[in-house]
């Protein structure tokens, strides 16, 4: 199980969420009053965590939306090949490559250590130990 569903209204800022099959951090939520007879419509303004692709998306406050569970782990590089680093996750010692970061490029060396995360089965790193 790589996601759980929770409403559309207990979304906060700051949350994950699945839109379109991407994982996406919320950057904005507004949640609108309802009306004589309708529900509270929230808009959610969300940017993929992989791609950085905005997406908006306008629903009923109860409706249900998709929230990725998030695994995360630690690994040590052990070589830098261009973009990838060859890491060891550092409790199962399986080895793999990971593709680094814009932001973390010149700071992933070997023998560092990486924190990084399984989203919707795909590894990312997302800071350094």
């Amino acid at each position: 199980m790589t996601t759980k569903l929770v409403t559309a209204g207990s979304l906060k800022k700051g949350n994950t969420i699945v839109f379109d099959g991407k994982a996406c951090v919320i950057k904005d939520i507004q949640t609108g009053k309802s009306g004589k007879h309708g529900h509270a419509k929230s808009r959610i303004e969300a940017v993929s965590i992989l791609d950085d692709q905005k997406i908006i998306k306008v629903m009923p406050g109860g409706d249900k939306v998709e929230v990725p569970i998030i695994e995360k782990k630690t690994a040590q590089v052990l070589s830098i090949k261009g973009d990838m680093a060859n890491v060891m996750d550092m409790e199962s010692f399986e080895t793999f490559d990971l593709k680094i970061p814009e932001e973390l490029r010149d700071k992933v060396k070997d023998d560092v250590q990486v924190i990084y995360w399984i989203i919707l089965n795909q590894k990312i790193i997302m800071q350094l130990k």
